[in-house]
């Protein structure tokens, strides 16, 4: 794994794992639900993917919000590519909602909704809050 991949949590943070891609609990939570879809490659720049990791993009984020849906019932999700500290390819998945949801004793309000995200409004999580909410996002993948 790359140190983007372990700077997220990783192995403990581990919701899904793909061929070119995996799926992590984001240790900050601007909502519920909040991951990070982390590319295995060494690459840095989205274009340098190999192919197949671009095609299998689109069975992770099918299942990404599928099982958010099913999670927390966003009403919108955001993509954020920001890789502007951590250099490795990888997107922020940030399910928005009007209101607050709730899950395994964590509740988190969108501050952002309707507009962008507030994420230096996280909530970061501690151990027990992580390994709860990792088992119950994996319960809901498909």
């Amino acid at each position: 794994m790359n140190d983007t991949i372990r700077k997220f949590g990783y192995p403990a943070t581990l919701v899904a794992d793909y061929d070119h891609w995996v799926v992590l609990l984001r240790p900050d939570q601007p909502t519920l639900g909040s991951l990070v879809l982390a590319a295995r490659s060494e690459a840095t720049a989205f274009g340098d993917l190999p192919p197949e990791a671009h095609a299998e993009l689109a069975t992770v984020t099918k299942h990404i919000e599928s099982a958010l849906k099913a999670a927390v019932a966003f009403e919108r999700i955001n993509y954020l590519m920001l890789m502007m500290v951590d250099p490795h390819v990888h997107f922020h998945v940030i399910p928005r909602y009007d209101g607050e949801r709730s899950a395994e004793g964590v509740t988190l309000v969108d501050a952002g909704w309707p507009k962008l995200p507030e994420l230096g409004k996280a909530t970061s999580l501690a151990d027990a809050q992580t390994v709860r909410l990792v088992k119950w996002l994996k319960s809901q993948w498909s």
